[in-house]
C-alpha cells in the first residue's frame, strides 16, 4: 500500500520509522518543516516526500496533527483523497474529533477510523522519533460506522508496528478512561513538582520522585488543548482525585492511624488486583 504520514514529529515520525522497518509499504511523509523532511528521507523513514498527487493516491492516511489541525488538515483535503481510502488519526481526545472528521468521510467518499497509540516521550519532534517506541503498547480504535475491512487494515498495521494490544470503543468511554489513565498523572505530575520542596529534592529522592514527576516534562501546548478538549471528563476525574487526597490527608491530621491503615490498604489491594 501507499501510506501517507501527515506531520512527522514524535508520533508521525515512529509510525514512518516502524512501518519502514516492518513491513514493505511506501511511506510519504508530509510535514511543513522541510528540513525534517529531509532528514526522514535522509534516514529511511520515508521513501519521498508528499505531494498533492502523492497524497491523491494514498491506500491510508495517517494525520498525526493536534486535534484542531487535524480536523483542518481533512476538512482542506477531502475532495483529494481517493474512494475508500482509510483516513486515521492519532488524537489523544475523541470527542469534538470523530464526529466531524466521520461527517467529512461521509461526504466526501472516503473512509474514517478514529484511532490513538497510546505511547510517547518526555521528549517530542522528529529527532525523538524512534521504530521501536510503539513496541508492546496499546492501540486504541475508535471505528463509529467504520467498515469491518479498513478497521482490520489499521489493526494489522498496528500490529506490524509492534503495537502488543488493540482495543475498540467508543469516543466517549475512550475519553473518559484518557482522562483516568493519562490527564490525570499529567495533571498530578504538575502540581507536585510545583511544591517549592521540588527546588531542592536533588539528594533527599530517589525511584519514588522520579516515578510521579516523570511526565511533568510536559508539550504544554499539546496538553492545554487536550485538557481543554476533555474538560467534563477531566474535571470528574480530579474531582475523584482530590476527594481521595482529602481523605488520607484528613486522617493524617486527626491522627488516625486506622483509617491511613485501611485507605493504604485498600489501595494496594486494588493495584494488586487490577495492575
Amino acid at each position: 500500500m501507499q501510506i501517507a504520514i501527515i506531520g512527522l514529529g514524535l508520533i508521525g515520525g515512529s509510525i514512518a520509522k516502524a512501518l519502514k522497518a516492518n513491513t514493505t509499504h511506501t511511506v510519504v511523509g508530509f510535514d511543513r518543516d522541510e528540513n525534517v523532511l529531509l532528514d526522514a528521507l535522509f534516514l529511511g523513514a520515508i521513501d519521498r516526500i508528499g505531494s498533492t498527487t502523492a497524497l491523491r493516491e494514498a491506500d491510508v492516511v495517517y494525520v498525526c496533527l493536534y486535534p484542531e489541525d487535524a480536523v483542518a488538515f481533512v476538512r482542506e483535503n477531502a475532495e483529494r483523497f481517493k474512494p475508500r481510502c482509510i483516513v486515521t488519526d492519532v488524537c489523544g481526545i475523541k470527542g469534538g474529533v470523530c464526529g466531524r472528521l466521520a461527517a467529512l468521510a461521509a461526504e466526501n467518499g472516503f473512509v474514517y477510523v478514529g484511532g490513538h497509540p497510546m505511547a510517547g516521550k518526555e521528549r517530542s519532534g522528529f529527532e525523538a522519533s524512534e521504530a521501536g517506541l510503539f513496541y508492546n503498547a496499546s492501540y486504541i480504535f475508535v471505528p463509529g460506522d467504520a467498515p469491518q475491512d479498513a478497521v482490520k487494515t489499521l489493526a494489522e498495521l498496528a500490529g506490524a508496528m509492534g503495537f502488543g494490544t488493540i482495543q475498540y470503543c467508543t469516543q466517549q468511554k475512550h475519553d473518559r478512561m484518557i482522562a483516568y489513565t493519562s490527564q490525570v498523572p499529567h495533571v498530578l505530575a504538575c502540581a507536585y513538582v510545583m511544591s517549592p520542596r521540588c527546588d531542592e529534592h536533588n539528594g533527599f529522592s530517589a525511584g519514588s520522585y522520579r516515578d510521579v514527576s516523570r511526565v511533568a516534562k510536559i508539550n504544554a501546548e499539546l496538553w492545554a488543548d487536550l485538557f481543554l478538549s476533555n474538560r467534563e471528563e477531566l474535571t470528574d476525574e480530579l474531582s475523584e482525585l482530590i476527594r481521595n487526597i482529602e481523605s488520607i490527608r484528613t486522617a493524617v491530621e486527626d491522627g488516625d492511624r486506622e483509617k491511613i491503615l485501611a485507605l493504604l490498604s485498600a489501595a494496594r489491594e486494588k493495584k494488586e488486583k487490577f495492575g
